[in-house]
C-alpha cells in the first residue's frame, strides 16, 4: 500500500525477491505491506474502528522486479468505502497469532486478541465512543513498544505487554493524557532499537497544505518512557506563529513525500527531541 492509498499484488516464485526501480517516481514510497497468498483473505481497518475482508486476488499486479506502486487501484474503492470521511489506516492478517495494536484520536489504546474478529465480512475492531476515531494499527507482541504522539508536540511510549488483549467489541483503555484541545496524530508499534521521531510544526491559522513547516528528526532512544495513561515528554519546541504539530511518524528509515506522491526531503536526524527543527521547502503530505 502506497502513501498515496494505492495497493498491488506483488506474485513470488520461490527464491524471487522484491526489488524497487532505482529511480524514484510519484506514488512509490510503500506505507505498508504484508505477506499473504493469492486468494488469502486480509482485512483493511478503518477510522471508524471497522474491519473489511477482502482477498487481494483482483488487485493490479506488478513484477517483483519493477514495483511499480503507481499503477495500483485505489485500496479504498477496492474494499468498497463510500463515505469520504473513512479511510484506511492499516491492513492486517486476520489469522496472524500477533495481536494488534490499536490508537485512537482520544488516546485509547487497545490490543485486538488474535482470532477474535467476527467471520462476517466486516465488523468493528474497536467500540469507539461518539467523535472518536481509529488513528493507527499495528502488529505488536509483548515485545514492541507502543508509541503516541499528540497534536501538542507530546510524546509517550510504553511495552505492549502493559496492555492485556481485547476481544473486537472491547473498548480499549486510556493509553496517553491528552491537554485541551490536543489530539492524537501518531500512533504505532515499534522496535526501538535504531528507530527515529518525524515531527513537523506549523500554525492552526494557516490553510492545511499551504505552509511546509518546520521539521525535525531526533533519535528515538533521547524520548524517555513514561508509563501507559500518562502524557508523555515534549518532542518539538513552538516558535512564534506555530501552535501545533502537523504531523509526526516514528519508527526505521523515514522518508517524506507529497500529497501527490512525490518525493520530498527532511533534514539530517540527530536532532534534540526537544528543539524547534528547520523550515521545509515543500509541504509534507
Amino acid at each position: 500500500l502506497s502513501t498515496t492509498g494505492r495497493a498491488v499484488r506483488v506474485d513470488l516464485a520461490e527464491g524471487v525477491t522484491v526489488t524497487r526501480p532505482t529511480r524514484r517516481s510519484k506514488h512509490d514510497a510503500v506505507q505498508l505491506s504484508l505477506d499473504s497468498t493469492t486468494r488469502g483473505e486480509l482485512v483493511a481497518l478503518t477510522s471508524r474502528g471497522r474491519f473489511v475482508r477482502f482477498t487481494p486476488v483482483d488487485l493490479p499486479s506488478v513484477p517483483p522486479n519493477s514495483v511499480q506502486l503507481a499503477a495500483g487501484a485505489k485500496l479504498r474503492d477496492y474494499v468498497g468505502l463510500t463515505d469520504a470521511k473513512e479511510r484506511i489506516v492499516a491492513i492486517a492478517d486476520p489469522a496472524s497469532s500477533t495481536p494488534l495494536a490499536l490508537g485512537t484520536r482520544d488516546g485509547v489504546v487497545k490490543r485486538l486478541a488474535p482470532g477474535s474478529l467476527p467471520s462476517r465480512p466486516e465488523g468493528e475492531v474497536i467500540g469507539l465512543k461518539a467523535g472518536d476515531e481509529l488513528v493507527g494499527a499495528a502488529p505488536a507482541d509483548d515485545s514492541a513498544e507502543l508509541v503516541f504522539v499528540s497534536s501538542a508536540a507530546q510524546l509517550l511510549h510504553f511495552s505492549a505487554a502493559s496492555v492485556r488483549p481485547q476481544g473486537a467489541a472491547a473498548g480499549g483503555m486510556t493509553g496517553m493524557k491528552l491537554g485541551a484541545g490536543a489530539r492524537v496524530i501518531f500512533f504505532g508499534a515499534i522496535d526501538p532499537a535504531g528507530a527515529q521521531v518525524v515531527t513537523i510544526s506549523g500554525s492552526t491559522q494557516t490553510i492545511a497544505g499551504t505552509d511546509p513547516g518546520r521539521a525535525k528528526v531526533s533519535a528515538f532512544a533521547e524520548f524517555p518512557g513514561k508509563g501507559r495513561a500518562t502524557g508523555g515528554v515534549r518532542c518539538h519546541a513552538f516558535l512564534k506563529g506555530e501552535d501545533a504539530l502537523q504531523l509526526a511518524w516514528v519508527g526505521s528509515d523515514p522518508l517524506a513525500v507529497g500529497s501527490d506522491g512525490s518525493q520530498r526531503a527532511l533534514p539530517e536526524g540527530g536532532s534534540r527531541r526537544d528543539g524547534s527543527g528547520t523550515p521545509l521547502d515543500a509541504v509534507i503530505g
